[in-house]
C-alpha cells in the first residue's frame, strides 16, 4: 500500500471494492484501487477543505468531528452523507468511483452558509458544474406552507401573564435545551430548537441586586449556548458552546433594571435564534407601580423550512420572514385575547428577539400613559402627554402602561404593518 500527500491530506492507496456511485462516477472506468482521504471538521471548516482524487478510484472520507462541542455532518452532491457526528467521533464515507468533481458540505443548519464546504477534485476527470443542491442543505423543502385560520387541535396559547418574582433573592432554574416540532401558525408546524420545550423559553422575573443560578442541560442533538443580556459576565466559559449531553451553572447579578433578552450564541447565531432559542428576564424597576394586569410579548420572525422543517438560512440571509410572531405563534392572542377590566391599568412587557425585525408595539384604540425603554422612563403616568408606539430594535425591550375605559376588543400590533399582517397580532379583550 502507498501513501501520498493530496491537497493537504493524508491520501492511503488501497485495494478496490464497495459500491460504485453512479452519480459522481460521471461513466469513467474504474481503475481498482481505491483512495482514502482524512478530514476533519472543526471551526465551522473542513480541514483540508479541498482534496484531490485520481478519476476512476474509488474514494473513501475517513471524517473526524474534532470540534469539541459542536455537532457536524458531510453531505455530498449526489446525496450520500456521514450521519450526524458528535464531538470527538468519526466515520467512514464510502463515496464510490469519482469521475467528476464533487462538491460537499455540512448540513447542519447554517454551518453550509458559514463556509463549511468540501471540493473534490477528480484529477483527469469531469469539472462538472455544482448541482443545485450544492446551494443549501440537502432535503430541506423551502417551499412556502399554506395556513388554515384556526389553530390545530389541543392549542394552547403560550402564558402571556408575567410569573410572580418567587421568594428570596436568588433565584435558580433549570433550562433544558430539547428539539420539539409544534405548529407555529394554524396548519404549519416547525421543528424548532427550545429552551423548556417552548418558543420562547420561560420568562424569568426578579428584582435589581436579585443572583441568577441557572443550570443549562443539553437533550438535543447539536451544541448550544446561552447569553444572558440581564447579567455582566465574561463571554469565554459562561457562554460557551456545550455539546449533547452537557451541561453547565450560568450565574448573574441583575444589576439594573428592564427586560433583557436571553439567547443561544452558538454560530450561527442568527439561525438558533430564529429557529426559538431565546426568552426573556424581567428585572422591576425599584418602587413599580401595581397594576391590574401585566402582560409580556416577545416578537420573532419565523423562516419557514417546509411544514416540519427547520430554519430556512437562505431565507433568513435575505431577511424575508414567513412570519412574524408574539410569543412563538402568528395571532394566537387573536384566539385566545388577553384580558382586562375596563377602568384597569394594565403593564404589557415587550421584546423584540429578532434577529432582524424591528417592533413598533401599539393598542389599536388605545393610548400609552406610560412607556420606558431600554432602562429609561420615556413617560410616567401622569403627564399631560401621551405615547401611541414603543419603538425597539432586535435585542430590546420595555414596556407599556394603558387604561381602557370603553368595553370592546383592541387589537395589539407591531406598527411595521407588514410584520402585522405576517402574524404581530394580538387582540385585548375589554370587559367591564
Amino acid at each position: 500500500m502507498t501513501v501520498a500527500v493530496l491537497a493537504g491530506a493524508v491520501v492511503e492507496q488501497a485495494g478496490s471494492g464497495g459500491t460504485q456511485s453512479q452519480g459522481i462516477a460521471a461513466g469513467v472506468a474504474p481503475t481498482g484501487h481505491a483512495t482514502v482521504v482524512r478530514v476533519s471538521a472543526a471551526g465551522m471548516r473542513f480541514h483540508p477543505d479541498v482534496v484531490s482524487v485520481p478519476a476512476g478510484d474509488r474514494l473513501i472520507i475517513e471524517l473526524t468531528n474534532t470540534d469539541p462541542d459542536t455537532v457536524h455532518d458531510l453531505v455530498l452532491d449526489d446525496g450520500q452523507g456521514s450521519g450526524r457526528l458528535r464531538p470527538g467521533t468519526s466515520t467512514r464515507l464510502d463515496a464510490g468511483v469519482v469521475g467528476r468533481d464533487v462538491s460537499g458540505w455540512c448540513s447542519v443548519i447554517g454551518h453550509h452558509r458559514m463556509g463549511m464546504t468540501l471540493t473534490i477534485r477528480a484529477l483527469g476527470g469531469r469539472a462538472a458544474p455544482l448541482p443545485a443542491a450544492a446551494a443549501g442543505a440537502a432535503g430541506h423543502d423551502h417551499s412556502t406552507v399554506g395556513t388554515s385560520s384556526t389553530p390545530g387541535p389541543g392549542f394552547t396559547a403560550y402564558d402571556p401573564v408575567l410569573p410572580p418574582v418567587e421568594p428570596g433573592s436568588v433565584h435558580r432554574r433549570t433550562l433544558r435545551l430539547r428539539e420539539v416540532e409544534r405548529e407555529v401558525a394554524p396548519g404549519v408546524r416547525q421543528k424548532l430548537w427550545t429552551y423548556n420545550g417552548t418558543m420562547p423559553g420561560p420568562t424569568l422575573h426578579g428584582r435589581v441586586g436579585d443572583r441568577f443560578e441557572i443550570t443549562l442541560v443539553n437533550d438535543s442533538q447539536l451544541g448550544h449556548s446561552i447569553d444572558f443580556h440581564a447579567g455582566v459576565r465574561a463571554p469565554d466559559q459562561a457562554m460557551r458552546t456545550i455539546p449533547p449531553g452537557g451541561r453547565l451553572v450560568y450565574r448573574f447579578t441583575a444589576t439594573r433594571a428592564g427586560i433583557w433578552m436571553y439567547h443561544c450564541s452558538t454560530m450561527p447565531m442568527s439561525a438558533h435564534i430564529a429557529n426559538g432559542l431565546f426568552g426573556a428576564v424581567v428585572i422591576d424597576p425599584p418602587g413599580l407601580t401595581p397594576v391590574g394586569e401585566s402582560y409580556v410579548l416577545v416578537q420573532s420572525e419565523l423562516y419557514l423550512g417546509g411544514n416540519g422543517g427547520e430554519v430556512d438560512t437562505d431565507k433568513l440571509a435575505a431577511e424575508r420572514p414567513d412570519l412574524v410572531v408574539f410569543n412563538g405563534y402568528a395571532d394566537q392572542y387573536d384566539h385566545r385575547p388577553l384580558r382586562v377590566r375596563a377602568g384597569e391599568r394594565v403593564r404589557i412587557w415587550i421584546l423584540d428577539a429578532g434577529p432582524n425585525r424591528s417592533s413598533a408595539f401599539h393598542v389599536v384604540g388605545g393610548q400609552f400613559g406610560t412607556t420606558y425603554a431600554e432602562g429609561a422612563w420615556l413617560l410616567r403616568a401622569g403627564s399631560s402627554g401621551g405615547s401611541q408606539t414603543l419603538a425597539l430594535g432586535p435585542s430590546q425591550g420595555g414596556f407599556v402602561e394603558l387604561t381602557i375605559p370603553e368595553p370592546g376588543r383592541y387589537s395589539f400590533v407591531s406598527h411595521q404593518m407588514i410584520d402585522a399582517e405576517r402574524g404581530a397580532h394580538g387582540t385585548i379583550e375589554v370587559t367591564r
